[in-house]
């Protein structure tokens, strides 16, 4: 079988979506991925981090944040998108119509049900390898955020830590608890109504 290009990834991309099909796709060796979608505590713990980060990069105009929606075409030819990336302002000063050619200086993946661990380590690494400054891999299973960068070993964060990214972000914390998706009481549900 011959391998995928990014040209035959828009093709299918364009015939799933004349059928009704939203997927999304990423392109890894010449091979199409298709990525099913997240479990809903992996979606509500990715719209948490976009905003709780967004609220602090935008008022400062550090850059750009980007959903899992947002394909970045890799050195390596692959198409990949992460759960959340960030692309520093001077190296993206205004978004393509199009995938973005180049490297986010940060990648989130958020561990779905179905995801393996090893798997997503591996895209992370790849990232870093690749040229992202900080990677972040989150288990919202194990409660735990491990953080990737190209100057050492990973670092696993607790419910006890605080996440700083002061490469990208000087300042910013992140408490990891406030990341966790909330259960509400029977008494709170029926008060807002």
């Amino acid at each position: 079988m011959p391998l995928m290009t990014i040209k035959d990834l828009e093709e299918v991309q364009a015939n799933l979506s004349a059928a009704g099909h939203d997927y999304q796709l990423e392109l890894e060796e010449g091979k199409i991925i298709i990525m099913g979608p997240s479990d809903i505590v992996s979606s509500e713990i990715s719209a948490e981090f976009l905003r709780l980060l967004g609220n602090w990069v935008k008022p400062r105009r550090l850059g750009r944040l980007f959903d899992s929606a947002g394909g970045f075409i890799m050195p390596d030819t692959n198409l990949k998108a992460p759960d959340v990336s960030f692309v520093q302002a001077s190296r993206l000063l205004q978004s393509p119509r199009y995938f973005g050619e180049l490297v986010p200086d940060l990648v989130v993946e958020i561990k779905s049900q179905s995801d393996r661990i090893k798997t997503l380590e591996k895209k992370i690494q790849r990232f870093i390898e690749l040229g992202a400054k900080v990677g972040i891999l989150i288990d919202p299973d194990a409660e735990t955020l491990t953080v990737y960068r190209s100057t050492g070993e990973p670092t696993e964060l607790n419910n006890d830590d605080v996440l700083t990214i002061p490469e990208l972000f000087p300042g910013w914390e992140l408490p990891i608890l406030e990341l966790w998706p909330p259960i509400f009481t029977e008494a709170e549900s029926e008060s807002t109504i």
